[in-house]
């Protein structure tokens, strides 16, 4: 297993989009990101950097692999 690469909470939001991950709302520097169809939401933060935990849980919940993911980031 690779290990993740350290992103910004935008890095992150703009990645989830490509997939369909849209901004619903935002709460105070936390961007809500929701997909059709799903009641799942991701709550991202804008900050400088994710912590790996944070950004595993975010890709899981996704359906995202890890690898998927860092894909996204190119």
């Amino acid at each position: 297993m690779s290990g993740l690469p350290v992103i910004s909470g935008m890095q992150a939001i703009k990645a989830f989009s490509k997939v369909g991950w849209l901004p619903h709302r935002q709460v105070g520097s936390h961007v809500v990101l929701r997909t059709e169809g799903s009641k799942v939401t991701l709550t991202v933060p804008k900050h400088k950097e994710l912590k790996s935990g944070l950004l595993r849980n975010l890709i899981k919940a996704s359906g995202l692999t890890v690898e998927e993911f860092e894909a996204l980031l190119e």
